[in-house]
């Protein structure tokens, strides 16, 4: 009677884990130990997939550990890798279960670049592998009852997660084998097998008879809900496994409905219920009679029913001629209670019993973006206030300049270089002087031009791939039930215009540049110059000795050495400020582990608001003191311009130290924006290459589904009928009914084309059709040629002749009942068919033929009369009566 379900393994197509995520770490993490111990962590996850899907596995506890450790390891991996069609695209290839494929088509199967998909598959391998262990369990043993219980229990678990979660992991139709419903019905059978288990369990503890019944009666409850899942689903019944599911079902409900109704017999004699009891045996006989006439060959119960037979001659004996109780009708026994102890194992990794996370270090990919984020908002942060204080530097030092301070303040002698200047000079030079500039500037279209490069080439590999996707999609319509490339491509796509418009805001940042380089070329080529050429480029003036020493230009200096400190101050803070760190990974990874989600925005907003607070508070208090430094710069350069003596040569002079200090600055700047051009050009260069290889594999993946795509659909092409169904001719069909069922005036039955002709004795007198002695079943004559409105005739002179061919001998007759079909070849080592005489008309119901004597050939001797009536042709092999024809019937 212990007739268990198991379930059949999925096949899965090899998958090379350890490329793709390398490529990934190698990309993501920098070069070290860290790297090194995630790339062999790599290769264990590929052992250990090797381990769990290519190889076959043994029923056993550690093969199904094994299939739960990869299990835990992928939902561990998985919010760790950006597994997804436009990122790290990893496509797996299952097989369906149930569909046992066809000769050209081969199983079904489905590719998906899916983690969820390869644990969806995996859960279902477990499941499948728990009810092949559970199957094999001695259940004549507490042990055997025990685990048999915990791993179809652990079935039924994985099989309904699957079912509450496929959908959303795929994102599309599934194999019919995990799709919900198929998955729901399983579900239902393994946890009535494990309801059926407690009830083998209580029965072999001897419980009390009623613990037992409720158990038996839940069981046929989860047996009947099973069947109903089974056989009222679209899809499920077509496949083989389900066909021989069905009947086990059908009878495992009607017995255990059966135990159920004994049991309660036993409690009903118990309470002197003696009617009760023979009703109970009564429906329990006729339960387990209907297995045994509908379903014996699938479960045997001659044990049960001979027990429940002899309950119920004792009972009938002891209350016809004892008790004489009333037997009630089924309809009127009261209900049988139940008792589910069955209960579908809760799936939350892990599963396995020795489980260690091969990627224990590697946070989580939401906690990298969020870091990537908050990097970003860092980043924002410091360039704001670093920009900031720069132009606020930038504008002292042009407000300066346009004063010609401090120039001014040395330069009272008016025929020697000032102080400032010669070191504004020593300091260009030492910087490399003009030709430092001229190279950066001749590196950067170089350098822009090779971004635009690798941007170009890595969308146009996206556009070439949409472009056969679209093709491909037009030509198959629906069958082309993939991911749209344009839909796939849109993140993508929008990164590359972020690059794009990047690179157009960066050239139009080095016109500015150059342009102003070209205004200033001539102030910087004039600062590399020895001292001796600079110092007579300058204009000389009359002296104004008459200042140094006044309280005017006391004033002045000291309110540039004040500003000069500013200027140090700014350059501290900006070291401290870009020096400034702070891990926020503990604090995400606490936030996603109390709240399963990150609020990046408030908790790096809060961080940063607390880190950079106080650096903003003294830029600012920067600004101010320069702001009030400069307003009483002017003041007292107005008080200094006046006291000095205003001439052409004076203001000449002056003119050319403006420029040659403005020129100062404006090299600084330049030479500052160049380097900062040339670094981000480089970096740029890095960030797309890395968006090059990610749009290169995408597009890789994208081929290969396509490969696996087109290779599924001419399989499907080749299961698909050649032609669709046709109608033989009205006339076909009436000669065929005629040749199967021929009256008394038929005497010529039609024959069919694939008739086996056998040889007819013909008489001197009325020669008939000419036939060939074969020594072997000759292969079928090819049928007559005719249009489909109606037989071609021969179009010469009729004769006044019968149309059917005269005496004894009928033409070959059609096996009845045999359909009209296209013409066969002759078989290999058969003779070809023999040709038939001329005008022989295998059609000759209802047409008038004429009738074409014999001509024998010169030298040829004619045939031999024929043998008397039911005596065979000599010489010729006889068939067996009621032989069937040679050639294949459809």
């Amino acid at each position: 009677m212990a007739t268990f379900i198991s379930v059949p393994l999925k096949k899965s197509s090899e998958v090379d884990l350890v490329k793709p995520l390398s490529k990934f770490v190698t990309m993501n993490y920098p070069a070290g130990e860290e790297q090194t111990e995630y790339i062999r962590a790599l290769e264990e996850l590929n052992k250990l997939r090797k381990n769990a899907l290519g190889r076959p596995l043994d029923k056993h506890d550690s093969s199904l550990e094994i299939l739960l450790r990869y299990f835990d390891q992928l939902s561990a991996v998985e919010p760790k890798f950006p597994f997804s069609e436009n990122q790290l695209c990893l496509t797996f290839t299952w097989k369906d279960a149930f569909d046992r494929g066809s000769l050209f088509g081969g199983s079904v199967k489905l590719a998906l670049a899916s983690l969820g998909y390869e644990k969806t598959c995996v859960l279902f391998n477990a499941a499948a592998l728990a009810s092949q262990i559970a199957s094999e369990q001695n259940l004549d043993s507490d042990e055997g009852l025990r685990a048999a219980a915990k791993y179809y229990q652990l079935a039924s678990g994985a099989l309904l997660h699957i079912k509450d979660t496929v959908l959303s992991a795929l994102n599309r139709e599934p194999t019919m084998d995990i799709s919900p419903e198929t998955v729901g019905a399983l579900h239902h059978i393994m946890l009535a097998q494990a309801q059926e288990v407690f009830f083998l369990k209580a029965t072999s503890d001897k419980m009390k008879d009623a613990i037992i019944a409720k158990l038996a009666n839940q069981a046929a409850d989860f047996y009947g809900d099973a069947f109903k899942q089974c056989q009222y689903k679209e899809n499920l019944p077509k496949y083989f496994y389900f066909q021989e599911v069905l009947p086990v079902l059908a009878a495992k409900h009607c017995i255990m409905q059966a135990n159920a109704e004994l049991h309660q017999s036993i409690l009903a004699k118990q309470n002197k219920h003696f009617g009760e009891e023979i009703a109970r045996l009564q429906h329990a006989a006729e339960l387990v009679k209907t297995v045994a006439s509908r379903y014996d060959e699938y479960v045997s119960v001659k044990d049960l029913s001979d027990k429940i037979n002899r309950a119920l001659a004792n009972a009938k004996k002891d209350n016809d001629f004892i008790y004489h109780d009333r037997v009630p009708e089924v309809k009127d026994l009261a209900n049988i209670g139940k008792a589910a102890l069955a209960k579908a194992t809760a799936i939350s990794p892990p599963l396995s019993q020795k489980f260690t996370d091969l990627f224990e270090k590697m946070v989580p990919m939401a906690v990298q973006q969020a870091m990537g984020v908050y990097n970003q908002r860092k980043a924002e942060t410091v360039n704001r206030l670093v920009g900031t204080m720069r132009e606020a530097t930038n504008l002292c030092n042009g407000v300066l300049a346009s004063l010609n301070l401090p120039a001014a303040l040395e330069d009272l002698s008016g025929d020697t270089i000032p102080q400032s200047i010669a070191e504004k000079s020593r300091a260009v030079v030492s910087k490399g002087g003009l030709q430092s500039i001229e190279q950066l500037i001749r590196d950067l279209p170089d350098l822009m031009t090779r971004n635009r490069e690798i941007l170009d080439e890595s969308l146009k590999m996206l556009d070439d791939e949409e472009t056969t996707d679209n093709e491909l999609r037009s030509k198959f319509n629906q069958r082309w039930n993939r991911t749209p490339s344009g839909d796939l491509y849109k993140p993508l796509r929008t990164e590359g215009a972020n690059f794009r418009s990047k690179l157009d805001v960066a050239t139009h940042a080095d016109g500015v540049v150059r342009e102003r380089f070209n205004t200033n070329c001539d102030m910087i080529t004039l600062l590399c110059k020895s001292e001796g050429e600079l110092n007579a480029a300058i204009p000389s003036a009359n002296p104004a000795k008459t200042l140094q020493g006044s309280e005017v230009v006391n004033v002045l200096r000291s309110l540039l050495t004040q500003l000069d400190e500013v200027k140090r101050e700014r350059e501290g803070l900006e070291g401290e400020i870009k020096a400034a760190t702070f891990d926020m990974t503990a604090n995400f990874l606490a936030a996603m582990e109390q709240d399963r989600s990150i609020n990046e925005e408030a908790l790096s907003l809060s961080q940063l608001d607390q880190q950079y607070g106080q650096y903003n508070q003294k830029v600012q208090a920067t600004l101010r003191t320069q702001e009030e430094l400069l307003g009483k710069v002017q003041t007292a350069h107005q008080e200094f311009s006046g006291l000095k003596q205003s001439n052409s040569e004076a203001n000449s002079r002056e003119e050319v130290l403006k420029k040659l200090a403005s020129a100062h600055d404006s090299y600084v700047e330049i030479t500052n924006n160049l380097s900062e051009g040339t670094k981000f050009y480089n970096s740029l260069t890095e960030i797309l290459l890395k968006f090059q290889n990610k749009c290169s594999d995408i597009v890789f993946a994208r081929k290969t589904e396509r490969d696996e795509l087109l290779k599924e659909l001419q399989q499907s092409i080749a299961r698909e009928p050649s032609a669709p169904s046709f109608n033989a001719p009205a006339y076909q069909s009436n000669l065929a009914a005629s040749a199967a069922a021929p009256g008394p005036g038929a005497a010529n039955p039609t024959p069919a084309p694939r008739t086996v002709f056998q040889a007819q004795q013909q008489t001197p007198q009325q020669p008939q059709p000419t036939q060939a002695k074969v020594q072997q079943p000759p292969a079928r004559p090819p049928p007559p040629s005719f249009t489909p409105q109606g037989p071609t005739f021969n179009t010469g002179p009729v004769p006044p002749a019968a149309a059917a061919p005269p005496g004894g001998n009928p033409p070959p007759m059609a096996p009845p009942g045999q359909a009209q079909g296209p013409p066969y070849p002759s078989y290999q080592g058969y003779p070809g068919y023999y040709q038939m005489p001329m005008n022989y008309n295998p059609y000759p119901m209802g047409y008038s033929m004429p009738y074409m004597p014999y001509q024998a050939q010169p030298g040829q001797p004619g045939y031999p009369g024929a043998p008397p009536a039911g005596q065979p042709y000599p010489g010729y092999p006889q068939q067996p009566p009621q032989q069937q024809p040679y050639y294949p019937q459809q």
